[in-house]
Order: structure tokens, then C-alpha cells, then sequence
């Protein structure tokens, strides 16, 4: 990237409606942050294409005399870094795409805490649960529950909403053993870990999707005792989503009835994408909870989640607490009441259609990229359903870090999020083609061989290659 340059060279900026009117929302948003600064055409030095440095900071003292840059400064050129490396983020479940913070700025003066039960209102007036509770309501009706038959709230992420409700089966059925899969998100065996479970890791296929025969054999071994089964709807690193009618079925085919078993699901990325493809989320079937991020899919500028489970069974963890004269059943107890607001924002602004046409736009893309890179000989795989494109692990690091790629074994991924655009997913592929000739110019380097990562069948390496062109 280079290094910022905090050298200033200033000269006067006058705003004309016209300038006015062409503003983006980020920098209007910039302006009134840093009026001191922003007025001033400022002299960087900068490049988006390298990941970006350590600012090496500390705390000022505003009674000393700090001969280096000013506040203001600093955060703007911190906001200029991040603004250019927005092309660059390809690796990690963020949409960063929305213009609405420039809007709900104001709200930052403010401090809201949604502390205790949502659907009880606090001794103080500085809350948002009436935001909330909108929004809890557009998920329950998504997925399929009444008003008065579900509980939930906005949690702090998608890993808070698999603790509470892996929480809530385990409190339905304390001796109940919980099976996830090794592809589960790694939250799922945090929450085994501290609350002291007995667990299954189940096996998975290729594709990372549950293997229904391994879930099914150690169902039978562990039958004297009830099931709690995490269903992760969207694997983090390839997408593949677990079976959710498979996975009752064979639960019923081992003999477990509806009272001996629990079902979360983990949809946190694919959560609002598959009521759009495929209604296989829906509480009309006997699961127990549902859990998304807000910040994946549709986007938040803090990290944020929404959990849902049926109302019978919230009991079993509600207290009453007289400090702030509600009932609790959450997790973290005080809860950023920004988020709400920020979340009915979105979905107000975009809407189901919206939303739609976001899941449509990003399969489509995925699908784009999948078939550039195939073309180009790159070892690559797809799931179904997914916009999680696996590929071989680039050699290079810098790389890597360039397109904030993330990484497992030989395989990376890219995740073709609603910001993503087909300019970037090119820029990316053809960046990688350019650079695979250099590392593999010699022939005495070759790329890694993912077949067993990805299967046979997407592995483009000499061996797979050769086998599947001369069958």
C-alpha cells in the first residue's frame, strides 16, 4: 500500500451546491466529522493495492504539546485507508455496501442501550427495543412463526446467537449431546466448551456438508441419550448447507421423537439469502432456533445478529432482574441499541424485493467468477446455493493480504457479497492469472493439489487434470 504521508498541504476547498450535490454519503459524512480537516485539500501519499499498516498509536494527552499529526488527521487519513481498501476485500463475510450511515450519524450522540427483555420496556427512555421489535417480527414472519409463538432478540453477532441457542437446548435437555459438524461454524464448539457438554463432531462430505451417515451411526451409539443438533445452514469456509429434512428424517429413523431432541440452526450468512431460493428455514418444522448476522448479508457498520426461538421454551433462561425492572434471557444483557435501528433501516430501505434481487445479483456473480477461474485453469469448486467460491490457496502471501483472502490448508475463498462487483471479481482473477505465471514459471514449483479438499473433479492440478481429460 505505501506508507500514509501525514504531510499537509493545504489549500482552500469552498463548497458550491453544485459540489454539494455530488458529494457521496461518506463524504459528506467525513465532512461533518473532520470540518477542520476535510475543508482543506489534503497532499497523501497512498495506495489502496497493499494491506494496510500498523499505526503504531497512543493515547494523547491534550494538555501536552504532541508535535506529531493532529486527531483529525489521523482519523482521516485512517478513513482514506479504508476507503481504498473497500475494493480489495474479497475473503471475509462483510457486506459493506450501504449508504445509510450517513443518514443515521446523528444517532451517535446518543447512547441507546436495549438492556434486558425486548418485548418489556425499560425505566429509561434511551432504548430502541420498539426498533426491535420490528425487526424481530420481519424474521419471524420470514421464518415462519407467529407473533405470540416466538421470543428473540438483536444480539451482538452471529456467534452470541449460537450460544444462546445451543444455551436454550441444553437447558431443555441437560444430558442432551450436541452434534455438529466438523465444518460447523467455531463458535458452535466454544459454546460445548463452556457450558460443559458432551459432544459429536460429525464427519463431512467433500462439498463440507454434513455426512448424514455418520450423524446417523453416532446417533444410534449415544440413542439413551437426547440430542441437541447444531444445523449450519451456510458453511463458513464453503458454503455448503446442511440438510435440515434430511437430518429430521434420520432423527426419526434412529427413534428420537420430537421431545428427546433440539435443533439449532446456524444460517448466519445464508440466513436471509435462502428464504429467497429455497423456504428450507421455517419453524413450522420441530427446530428450536435460528440465528443470522446482520453485518454479513445485509450489512451493518458494527457486528450484529438476530435470534429467534419458539416462546414456550425462553423460560427455561428468562430471570427477572429488579435493577433495570425487566426480564432477562440474553446473553450479554446490555445490547448496542444502534444496531436495531440500523437493521430496520436496511430492511425498510431495501425490502423483500430488494433483497431478492441482492441474492440473485451475488449467485450470479459467484457463478461469473467460478467459470473465469475454471477457464483459466485454476482449481475451483462452487456449492449449490452458494456464493462461496473455494479456489487453491494463492503461493504468494502478500497476495493473500492484498485481497484480504481468507485461508485454509491449500484452499482460499472468495465471497461474492452484495458490495462486490464483476470489475473487482476481474481485477482479482486477472491479477491471479499474471502471478500464477510467475510462480510457476519455472516448472519446478506446481500448484497445490486440492482433490481432497474440493474433490477430484475441480482439482486442475497435472495429476486431476490428466485423469479427467483421459478417462
Amino acid at each position: 500500500m505505501g506508507s500514509l504521508s501525514l504531510e499537509m498541504d493545504f489549500e482552500p476547498s469552498p463548497m458550491t451546491p453544485r459540489s454539494l450535490a455530488a458529494m457521496t454519503p461518506r463524504s459528506l459524512a467525513r465532512r461533518r466529522l473532520f470540518p477542520n480537516v476535510d475543508n482543506k485539500k489534503q497532499k497523501v501519499q497512498q495506495s489502496g493495492a497493499g494491506p494496510r499498516k500498523n499505526l503504531q498509536l497512543e493515547v494523547m494527552e491534550p494538555a501536552l504539546n504532541n508535535a506529531g499529526p493532529s486527531l483529525d488527521t489521523i482519523l482521516v487519513n485512517y478513513l482514506d485507508t479504508l476507503t481504498q481498501r473497500v475494493n480489495y476485500h474479497l475473503g471475509y463475510p462483510v457486506n459493506i455496501c450501504y449508504d445509510h450511515y450517513a443518514t443515521l450519524a446523528p444517532l451517535l450522540q446518543f447512547h441507546l442501550n436495549n438492556c434486558g427483555d425486548p418485548f418489556l420496556q425499560n425505566t429509561v427512555d434511551f432504548h430502541s427495543k420498539d426498533f426491535e421489535v420490528a425487526v424481530l417480527n420481519w424474521f419471524a414472519k420470514l421464518w415462519e412463526i407467529e407473533k405470540d409463538q416466538y421470543w428473540g432478540y438483536v444480539t451482538n453477532g452471529g456467534t452470541e446467537g449460537n450460544l444462546h441457542g445451543i444455551l436454550l437446548g441444553r437447558e431443555l435437555l441437560p444430558d442432551g449431546i450436541l452434534y455438529a459438524s466438523k465444518d460447523s461454524h467455531y463458535s458452535v464448539f466454544k459454546a460445548a466448551r463452556m457450558y460443559r457438554m458432551d459432544s459429536e463432531t460429525i464427519n463431512t462430505s467433500v462439498n463440507g456438508e454434513m455426512d448424514y451417515s455418520d450423524l446417523r451411526a453416532k446417533l444410534l451409539q449415544n440413542k439413551d441419550k437426547p440430542a441437541i443438533i447444531n444445523v449450519t445452514i451456510g458453511t463458513t469456509f464453503k458454503g455448503a448447507i446442511d440438510d435440515l429434512d434430511v437430518i429430521l428424517e434420520t432423527l426419526k429413523e434412529c427413534g428420537y421423537s420430537q421431545d428427546r431432541f433440539y435443533i439449532h440452526c446456524d444460517a448466519a450468512l445464508c440466513g436471509l439469502m435462502t428464504p429467497f431460493i429455497n423456504n428450507m428455514i421455517s419453524f413450522k418444522k420441530p427446530i428450536g432456533s435460528v440465528t443470522i448476522s446482520g453485518h454479513k448479508f445485509l450489512g451493518c457498520p458494527m457486528p450484529c445478529g438476530v435470534q429467534i426461538t419458539r416462546k414456550s421454551y425462553i423460560n427455561n433462561l428468562s430471570t427477572n432482574v429488579e435493577y433495570i425492572a425487566s426480564v432477562d434471557a440474553t446473553i450479554s444483557g446490555s445490547r448496542n441499541g444502534l444496531t436495531p435501528i440500523f437493521l430496520w433501516y436496511s430492511l425498510s430501505a431495501k425490502g423483500q424485493v430488494g433483497l431478492q434481487k441482492d441474492v440473485k445479483r451475488c449467485l450470479d456473480n459467484a457463478k461469473y467468477l467460478k467459470d473465469r477461474l475454471q477457464k483459466a485453469g485454476i482449481s475451483v469448486m462452487l456449492n449449490e446455493l452458494s456464493i462461496i467460491v473455494v479456489l487453491e490457496r494463492p503461493r504468494d502471501h502478500e497476495f493473500v493480504r492484498r485481497w484480504q483472502l481468507s485461508c485454509v490448508k491449500d484452499m482460499a475463498h472468495v465471497i461474492v457479497m452484495p458490495g462486490i462487483t464483476r470489475e473487482m471479481l476481474d481485477n482479482f482473477t486477472s491479477e491471479l492469472v499474471q502471478q500464477r505465471k510467475v510462480w510457476y514459471q519455472n516448472g519446478q514449483t506446481n500448484p497445490p493439489c486440492v482433490g481432497e479438499d474440493i474433490g477430484a473433479q475441480n482439482c486442475a492440478c497435472s495429476y486431476h487434470k490428466i485423469d479427467y481429460i483421459c478417462p
